[in-house]
């Protein structure tokens, strides 16, 4: 397999990589777009960093491209649902710089208080200015973190070990998380009126872009110093300059830029009191090492195993946690590929519900590996584990799941309720011994099927010498039965049948099935 690094990697990330006989590296940074396009055509994998602009041009010109890893956290540089439409994993490594981002952050806002940079710029120039470059305390000072992910978090610890008060707005953590990170949770406009200093630490998405605005700016207390080590454009860098203008803020320090490298007539650059450093959030030896190592590890586990780690647009799934679940996810898909081959119109919503010992486990795989067998038998290759999900969406098929730890008829089970033009179709499985998937319900109908291979479903009134009539015709036409499972309604006089066949059915087979006598449905599966 070829894993192509298209961007700087640490060497010891490359020797990772270099280390597997079955892997071919190809390491060259700094590729143009279209000289890119040329070489990753025969590509499995693909390691980039910032540069690297993951475009859907560039995946549609990558038909053997498997994962795309990010030695970093940030995925601003690629095109995620073009990627997960194309079946491909997205990684990053979003612990590998946590400790490295946020000390950056705090020696920002260290600088910043004490003008470090411009006072060591006015030694440089021979001069003395003492007064001018009086600082402020950080100490019972107010700092107001926005976003508590990894990063955030760090900085908040320190920041209490600086005897700082701390504000965090995050609108995904409760008050019992912030109770014990030691931080008020507060309001993102509480946070703006109270705080001396604001860091953020927050992914750019559509409702973080300019999160600092004019309208933001204004609701701050006068003096206010701002830190962004995060992502360029959370910060609208016009209304920034207005502000330090203006004097209600008092300082500012960025590593992030809307534009990077910012144009050479970049206007905070020239701010006396704004600190700028070129993206250096990641920058240490120890961080570079750290995300490369784990990102080709992860590409190598992928490739060799596949097992998903860190991935974004799909369950993440341990070596170990694989080995719980296999029999689950090809009973998961098998149910999937069941119902949708027994379903009439389209689909409008999906039920899972997980019983017993497998609602202990991950259950997101065996979700994606259900959708994967309900939407291929209609959308064939163009689904897979990665975009099963989106595919789903897509096509507007509302899904709900539930967990239920107490045990029904079996130990464990899967129940998959799919409705199609106000009809609605329940089957479940479960696992027989360690690794046998079994169908054992069909609507009302209970059974033991094994759901593999060339399969009939036949839906048939119950009466005398059915079975033997099916089993003869099938047989006249030279097609040999493998296994055979009926389900029994007493109440109501019907069967279902399950047949498995050692080939398919011809045309001419299922014509003279369905034209027996008693047989109301009989529906070909591929299983």
């Amino acid at each position: 397999m070829k894993v192509l690094i298209s961007d700087n990697l640490h060497e010891a990330g490359v020797a990772v990589l270099e280390a597997q006989p079955n892997i071919e590296v190809v390491n060259r940074p700094g590729m143009k777009p279209e000289e890119l396009k040329e070489v990753i055509k025969d590509a499995d994998a693909l390691v980039i960093r910032s540069a690297t602009k993951v475009t859907a041009e560039l995946i549609a010109a990558a038909p053997r491209l498997k994962v795309v890893g990010r030695a970093g956290t940030g995925l601003d540089n690629v095109d995620i649902p073009a990627a997960s439409k194309a079946g491909i994993v997205v990684m990053n490594t979003p612990g590998g710089n946590t400790i490295t981002t946020g000390e950056h952050a705090l020696s920002l806002m260290m600088a910043l208080a004490r003008n470090i940079p411009q006072a060591s710029q006015s030694m440089r120039e021979g001069k003395w200015e003492k007064k001018k470059f009086q600082g402020t305390e950080l100490f019972n000072k107010t700092l107001g973190i926005i976003g508590m992910g990894r990063i955030g978090t760090v900085v908040a610890e320190r920041a209490l070990g600086l005897r700082m008060r701390v504000l965090a707005y995050d609108p995904f953590i409760t008050q019992e998380v912030a109770a014990n990170l030691g931080v008020e949770l507060a309001s993102l406009d509480e946070l703006m009126a109270r705080s001396d200093f604001i860091t953020l630490h927050t992914p750019k998405t559509k409702d973080t872009a300019k999160l600092l605005n004019r309208e933001a700016f204004k609701k701050m207390k006068p003096g206010v110093r701002i830190i962004n080590c995060a992502r360029g454009g959370l910060i609208d860098e016009e209304a920034l300059l207005e502000a330090l203008k203006a004097g209600k803020v008092a300082g500012a320090a960025l590593d992030v830029y809307e534009t990077e490298p910012p144009g050479a007539d970049f206007p905070l650059r020239e701010q006396p009191n704004v600190i700028c450093t070129p993206h250096l959030g990641a920058s240490t030896e120890e961080a570079q090492a750290n995300v490369a190592v784990a990102v080709c590890e992860q590409i190598v586990e992928l490739l060799l195993y596949g097992t998903i780690k860190n991935s974004v647009n799909a369950p993440s799934v341990s070596q170990e946690t694989m080995v719980k679940l296999k029999p689950y996810l090809t009973l998961a898909e098998a149910l999937g590929a069941f119902q949708a081959q027994m379903t009439e119109g389209a689909i409008s919503s999906v039920a899972i519900a997980y019983v017993g010992e497998v609602s202990q486990l991950d259950t997101k795989p065996l979700t994606h590996s259900l959708l994967k067998g309900l939407l291929q038998p209609v959308m064939h290759d163009e689904v897979n584990y990665v975009n099963a999900p989106a595919m789903a969406a897509a096509r507007g098929i509302h899904i709900s799941e539930e967990k239920v730890a107490s045990t029904e008829d079996f130990s464990t089970l899967i129940r998959l309720t799919v409705r199609a033009n106000n009809e609605e179709n329940t089957v479940a499985g479960t696992i027989f011994g360690k690794y046998e998937p079994r169908l054992v319900r069909i609507n009302k109908f209970r059974l033991e099927a094994t759901p593999e291979g060339h399969m009939l479903f036949i839906y048939n009134t119950d009466r005398p010498g059915v079975i033997g009539a099916i089993g003869s015709t099938i047989g006249k036409h030279k097609i040999n039965i493998a296994r055979m499972t009926v389900g029994q309604e007493r109440e109501r006089g019907q069967n279902i049948i399950l047949l498995t066949t050692d080939t398919p059915l011809t045309p001419e087979c299922l014509k003279d099935v369905r034209a027996l006598e008693h047989v109301a449905e009989a529906i070909q599966l591929e299983l």
